[in-house]
């Protein structure tokens, strides 16, 4: 019997140090994958910031463009106009073309309710001339 309260102890001992082992590696693959996640972030912001002073260095050279042969107030509106345009179109690429109609399959609120929704109603399929819908419904 003493033999196997060795063997327990040594089985304990076992689990310990694997769990201890799998913990370590566990913590190091953690911590390897946050280090190059930290960077990519930290490329996609610098990315973001140099795209912003390009994006205004490029609306400078607009207006200055536009000043040559306008007063300074006139390209600075023109050039403001133009820049708002974008904002605008870009906008409108990121957001549907019908925010408020619902998708297939998602649940449906009628316009003033009290946004109680309800189910959407299916679409009946076309009868076809050449099936009988009161024959047998199995497969030959």
């Amino acid at each position: 019997m003493e033999h196997m309260d060795h063997l327990e102890h040594l089985d304990k001992h076992l689990v310990e140090e694997l769990a201890q082992v799998a913990r370590e590696t566990v913590r190091d693959e953690l911590r390897e994958q946050t280090r190059r996640q930290r960077r990519t972030a930290m490329l996609y912001a610098a990315s973001g910031a140099v795209a912003l002073y390009a994006g205004g260095a490029l609306a400078l050279a607009l207006g200055l463009g536009l000043a040559a042969g306008l007063p300074g107030w006139a390209a600075a509106l023109i050039t403001a106009a133009i820049l708002g345009v974008i904002a605008y179109l870009l906008r409108g690429a990121a957001h549907p073309k019908h925010p408020h109609a619902a998708v297939v399959g998602e649940a449906a609120v009628p316009p003033g309710a009290p946004g109680t929704p309800y189910p959407p109603m299916p679409s009946e399929a076309p009868l076809r001339p050449d099936i009988d819908p009161e024959g047998p419904h199995h497969r030959a």
